[in-house]
């Protein structure tokens, strides 16, 4: 008998239905006091907040570069701001988008825009103007939020008449600053302050929120309203929006609570708020949860490790999801030695895959034990999978599936056969926090529900206590830091240069980030440019995350597979670099 043979057979000998006894094989490994069926029911996303104002009112909401806002404070500014987009027109189906980074600003508006019934759309900060320009015109989006720094203000100021943008809100730094911290910033950051033309493109937030806080409160249908549109880059790596009802959202919120629930002391926790809440990790774990437990968000505008360990050893946080690049960088700390982290109950990591070195390392450094990796998709808003916060953590697992979640492995070959335990196939979802579909992309709505289920993109498999493994991507994207990088996007910005006749961008494994971005490049007979050069032209046209750490330049052309596409898989392995 083959090795392959005695694999095969070993392979069935330790597979079984993933649905047996009348419950789902995951059930079994279910920490005690939780259970898949719990009820979720579905409620408009911002019964989440005024849940918590009814209840922790006085608590603080979140704590910001030393300043603290409570619940009652941030609640009179959603409903001013809830009055003035009202009054400028935004209602039901208006499309109004954050472009912000972590601030009260983003907690501000993002309830007040859902009270009026129209639609959050996140944007990255640091997108540059071709990102900007096509998620606006994709997304429908009118009305944009964010902050008089120049580095944001100078791009919206060119989206005005090249896009469908109409007005730009812009709130104040200096504004949400201690002080005396409000007074110095303007006069020792004097050149990173925009310096708009205010009127009727520019809206000073000042005006926008200066009336008696009275308007309409929406009235929601949970299940159908779109309460986020969220870009993704799907299955095909072209970004689109994963359209999230408030109903998808909340069940959500309600599921990961409830996973979490035996270690959560409402009104008493304390969550870091170090990732971002343009990514939908952030907005549902670290926002909306905390949110619906009356936590405090110590929040932190961008990743400083400095200012992370300092805030661990000022605000002792209880709850700590980061991406583990964050992780890693902690654990590497000279200081990690110094601050205590005794406090922290649990850290959730999720973006990217959890090495077991950063996990060993970073249990060592700081003695924190419970560090579990988990899994979600922007399209399952996001969380799908989780190690029990209170039960068996399995390394190299993402976890059960979360309350009300069904996952099967489905085989790539048909499409359609579920698998047995062990047998690796694409990882297929149905639950209530599945997305409603892709917002004015109906074909590749179809083709990534099929079935009755969602189809992730992703290989995988289910072992014999429900725990789920993921073993490969389907979908062509480089993770970095958490954050997904398509490659096809950057080989068009390269494409550009007049020098280059094909390039070719893959994710390389990277200590640090995860994975990093590498691109190859040949030039046409008699161009040539430098790396640094080829870097330079790029510096405008892709964000500091997408730009390859390394260019490759290359004389003889680039490897093809048969049907003539250019061969990741080849060129990877012509350099020897091998993706687990």
């Amino acid at each position: 008998m083959t090795q392959q043979e005695n694999k095969n057979n070993k392979d069935k000998k330790n597979s079984g239905p993933i649905f047996e006894s009348e419950r789902w094989i995951w059930e079994k490994s279910y920490p005690r006091g939780v259970s898949w069926r719990m009820p979720l029911v579905r409620k408009p996303l911002f019964h989440v907040f005024d849940r918590a104002l009814s209840r922790y009112a006085e608590n603080v909401l979140c704590d910001f570069m030393g300043k603290s806002y409570t619940y009652k404070s941030i609640g009179e500014q959603v409903e001013r701001i809830g009055a003035g987009l009202q009054r400028m027109g935004v209602r039901k189906g208006t499309k109004v988008g954050l472009f912000l980074p972590n601030t009260p600003y983003y907690i501000m508006f993002y309830y007040a825009i859902l009270k009026t019934g129209a639609t959050v759309v996140n944007y990255n900060p640091l997108y540059v103007e071709r990102e900007l320009t096509h998620q606006i015109e994709d997304s429908e989006t009118d009305i944009m939020v964010t902050m008089d720094l120049k580095f944001l203000t100078d791009k919206l100021e060119k989206m005005f008449g090249a896009t469908r943008l109409k007005k730009a809100v812009v709130c104040p730094m200096a504004g949400i600053l201690p002080f005396p911290k409000n007074l110095l910033y303007p006069l020792f950051r004097a050149k990173d302050i925009s310096r708009v033309e205010y009127g009727e493109r520019f809206v000073r937030f000042s005006d926008l929120a200066d009336n008696d806080g009275v308007f309409d409160l929406a009235v929601v249908d949970a299940e159908k309203d779109i309460a986020v549109l969220q870009y993704t880059g799907g299955t095909t790596g072209v970004p689109k929006g994963a359209m999230l009802s408030h109903g998808n959202l909340y069940a959500n919120v309600l599921q990961t609570v409830g996973w979490v629930g035996g270690i959560v002391d409402p009104g008493r926790d304390v969550m870091m708020g170090v990732l971002p809440f343009f990514h939908v990790f952030a907005m549902t774990v670290v926002l909306n949860c905390a949110v619906m437990e009356g936590m405090k968000i110590v929040l932190h505008p961008k990743f400083d490790l400095d200012a992370l360990l300092t805030s661990v050893k000022k605000h002792r946080p209880t709850l700590f999801p980061a991406v583990p690049a964050i992780f890693g960088a902690i654990a590497q700390s000279p200081r990690v030695g110094r601050i205590d982290f005794s406090c922290v109950k649990f850290c959730m990591s999720g973006g990217a895959p959890l090495p077991d070195a950063v996990r060993q390392v970073f249990t060592e450094k700081t003695g924190v034990v419970n560090i579990a990796e988990g899994y979600g998709m922007t399209e399952t808003s996001p969380v799908v999978a989780f190690n029990p916060a209170q039960g068996r953590i399995k390394q190299g697992s993402v976890g059960l599936p979360i309350p009300g979640t069904i996952i099967e492995i489905i085989d790539r070959d048909d499409g359609v056969s579920i698998l047995n335990t062990h047998e690796k196939g694409e990882i297929c979802v149905a639950g209530p926090q599945v997305m409603q579909g892709y917002f004015n992309k109906p074909d590749e709505t179809d083709a990534s529900f099929r079935h009755g289920h969602f189809h992730t993109g992703d290989v995988g498999y289910i072992d014999e206590d429900g725990y789920l493994f993921i073993v490969d991507r389907i979908k062509d994207m480089i993770i970095i830091r958490g954050y997904k990088v398509y490659p096809r996007f950057v080989e068009e910005a390269l494409s550009q240069h007049p020098a280059v006749a094909e390039c070719l961008v893959a994710g390389v494994p990277d200590e640090e980030r995860g994975e990093t971005a590498w691109a190859w490049v040949r030039f046409k007979d008699g161009h040539a440019a430098t790396e640094e050069e080829l870097k330079a032209f790029l510096k405008d046209k892709v964000s500091p995350i997408e730009l390859p750490r390394k260019i490759i330049i290359r004389a003889k052309p680039l490897p093809r597979t048969a049907v003539g596409k250019l061969d990741k898989k080849a060129i990877l392995a012509e350099e020897g670099i091998v993706k687990a």
